[in-house]
């Protein structure tokens, strides 16, 4: 039997549409592995984001924007004006105006060399950067309140391109608030990274969006060859020194887990941190008595929270002089270098400077491998 002509026309257009879907799946395969695509791998520490390449655009994907996130965020960054994409999740790169909410932040700013873009921050007085505290004084860069609780109206009226984010959950009305009035808000989550190198490496993050790739993996490269050569270094030591760390808050000691940034670096100075088996990449929370009983005899208390001196440390509770640190008066600060405005140096530039942190403390516990450094974060007190 012969075919009704209705027939063949409607098996002509099957048999076009299913040649041409799958001439389209095949060279949009072959221009993923012709550019890189999905196969290329950008990132080497973080575990929080990353960026995936295509022919005029870029995707940055966050993977971790706050603690136990159900979801991702994914943005396509688009240098070439030619690409027709339309969504919520577009960014025209590279950016011009931003907010940054952490003062992690801005040091990655500044060494991009895109301090003029920062137009707005919540609570300026932390900022320890000279150069982003004179724009603060000129009133280039606009205070907006407490970062929970945004002065929207004045976020607003800055029309940022983003507003670069962090949040302890996916629970903050304020950000929503600013997504439906057309800002893109990317939550930044730098500061879960449980390597000092995954931290450093979202100088990354930032090179995406300022379309300074290449400027960002030769500043992060720097970082990490220099980390690297000081944990080597670190291997040389004849002995491994015990570590004590943190101080009590509200009858309460807080100290790094055994998982997080903070272990690493006591880790690749070659030192026994006390807690190192502990699980957890925050913070651990012990009573005085469990603490004292472990740490009572360590080598070196390093990280003596916001305490600068031994007066300051004794006054707050005088059974801290009871620890075979304190006789030895091996105990160090990170909180000894502050910016004009009080803000502690290191909490700022640390996660971006994660060699120096390192070798600050090799040359604390084994100042024979490093004689010609001197401490810049890491300060004895007195």
């Amino acid at each position: 039997m012969k075919k009704s002509p209705r027939k063949l026309h409607f098996i002509l257009v099957l048999f076009l549409v299913f040649l041409i879907l799958s001439c389209d799946e095949s060279r949009n395969k072959n221009k993923e592995q012709e550019i890189g695509g999905v196969n290329e791998k950008t990132i080497k520490y973080a575990a929080g984001f990353d960026i995936q390449n295509y022919k005029g655009y870029k995707k940055l994907i966050i993977k971790s924007p706050y603690p136990d996130a159900e979801h991702y965020q994914e943005f396509v960054l688009i240098r070439d004006e030619k690409i027709d994409f339309e969504g919520s999740n577009k960014i025209n790169v590279p950016v011009k105006n931003i907010v940054a909410t952490s003062t992690t932040h801005i040091p990655m700013i500044e060494i991009l060399e895109e301090t003029e873009s920062l137009v707005g921050f919540p609570g300026t007085g932390y900022i320890s950067s000279e150069k982003t505290i004179a724009r603060v004084e000129k009133g280039l860069v606009k205070e907006l309140g407490n970062v929970q609780d945004f002065n929207t109206e004045v976020l607003l009226s800055l029309h940022p391109d983003i507003v670069v984010a962090f949040s302890m959950g996916k629970s903050n009305k304020v950000y929503r608030n600013i997504e439906k009035n057309g800002i893109t808000v990317i939550f930044n989550g730098e500061w879960l990274e449980d390597t000092p190198l995954g931290r450093a490496e979202w100088i990354k993050f930032f090179g995406a969006l300022y379309d300074k790739e290449k400027e960002a993996d030769s500043i992060f490269g720097s970082i990490e060859r220099a980390y690297l050569k000081a944990k080597e270094t670190a291997k040389g030591a004849g002995n491994t020194p015990s570590i004590l760390s943190g101080v009590l808050y509200k009858d309460k000691w807080n100290l790094p887990a055994g998982e997080s940034f903070t272990a690493r670096l006591f880790q690749d100075a070659h030192t026994d941190y006390l807690w190192k088996e502990s699980e957890g990449q925050g913070s651990l929370v012990l009573s005085f008595e469990s603490v004292f009983d472990k740490g009572r005899n360590a080598d070196f208390w390093i990280g003596s929270g916001y305490y600068t001196s031994l007066e300051e440390l004794i006054s707050a509770n005088a059974h801290y002089q009871e620890f075979k640190a304190f006789e030895t008066g091996n105990i160090y600060s990170f909180s000894k270098r502050r910016g004009p405005n009080g803000g502690v140096e290191y909490f700022e530039y640390g996660p971006l400077k994660p060699h120096i942190v390192l070798m600050d403390l090799i040359k604390v516990v084994h100042p024979e491998l490093l004689p010609d450094h001197t401490p810049y974060f890491l300060q004895k007190l007195d």
